[in-house]
């Protein structure tokens, strides 16, 4: 299968990687922002193609789909883009940064027919589906769900300590992940939300300190704090307080409320997320089925970001 990747930064590389271990994959173009860091990345990975244009990308022959790892303020328009190229997309979490945006894609993915996923990586970490996979068996249920989602970026950096191009948000983007997964695992819509947040950055223009609150159906609650402010440990930390036991997930690592350590390399056929993430996408579209995060799967998350910003918009 012919492939595009759209972002050639920190997290288009992370995707590149996983990539190279699944089999029947074909990147034939990369597209950036610089087109020498552009180049630099396509010899690096042995990609043909290197562009400043997903139009151009999207052209080559035999391009069946695109994953995107673009600046936020891009997913939306440009998942659209591969949509009416008839091209099968992932797009890189978030999916858009408003309702409106998030709305036309799930629109046109559902006219197209086409697989359209969302990279919201916490469904395939293994350690989040051993403990879904005991949700589903009726072994535990959650009671509550207690997450931190901390960085330092006072500055306008990436993951790899470069100058970004565009800034992140705490709640389009980091809070994307905690309020799908709490949804995903209860089985459950979200009845209430409600959300406090920080100063704004003088310069960034964003607020670096947010608290989340969130009720499921059936009284299941996640509190949610965020920072961009911390200097340390830095990540998203998990905890999980069920009606059997207690569990804390650190990205693809578990452990139980006494920190004794959960094997979860059996889970899956990888512990990467990423990777699974794509096999996920790729499988659906051989298979022709909707895949796991599929667009219309995680809109209701979306909905809830766009409520909690109606709520931040007043508050402020």
């Amino acid at each position: 299968m012919k492939i595009v990747l759209a972002g050639a930064g920190a997290f288009g590389q992370k995707h590149l990687d996983a990539l190279q271990q699944i089999g029947g994959i074909e990147v034939v173009s990369v597209v950036g922002r610089e087109p020498g860091a552009t180049r630099a990345v396509a010899a690096r990975y042995g990609i043909p193609h290197a562009t400043t244009s997903l139009t151009e990308a999207l052209a080559q022959p035999g391009v069946a789909a695109a994953i995107l790892c673009t600046p936020t303020q891009l997913h939306a328009v440009q998942a659209i883009e591969c949509l009416q190229a008839g091209k099968h997309v992932q797009v890189e979490i978030p999916l858009a940064d408003s309702w409106a945006d998030s709305v036309a894609v799930a629109g046109l993915q559902k006219e197209t027919g086409l697989v359209c996923m969302v990279g919201h990586t916490r469904r395939f970490n293994p350690s989040h589906q051993w403990i879904h996979q005991r949700i589903a068996s009726g072994e535990i249920r959650i009671q509550q769900m207690d997450v931190q989602t901390y960085f330092f970026r006072r500055t306008n950096m990436n993951a790899l300590g470069q100058p970004r191009s565009w800034t992140d948000h705490l709640l389009w983007h980091h809070a994307a992940h905690t309020v799908d997964l709490f949804q995903y695992q209860t089985g459950e819509p979200i009845v209430k939300a409600n959300a406090l947040q920080g100063p704004r950055h003088p310069t960034l223009g964003i607020a670096m300190d947010m608290s989340i609150q969130l009720k499921s159906v059936a009284g299941a609650i996640c509190t949610l704090s965020l920072s961009f402010n911390n200097e340390g440990p830095l990540g998203t930390f998990f905890r999980y307080i069920c009606d059997n036991g207690t569990y804390i997930a650190r990205y693809d690592d578990l452990v139980n409320g006494k920190e004794e350590k959960i094997d979860v390399s059996r889970v899956d056929v990888s512990i990467n997320g990423i990777e699974l993430q794509d096999r996920e996408f790729f499988a659906a579209i051989r298979e022709r089925r909707e895949p796991n995060a599929s667009v219309a799967q995680v809109l209701p998350c979306y909905r809830t970001l766009h409520d909690l910003e109606q709520q931040l918009n007043v508050g402020n």
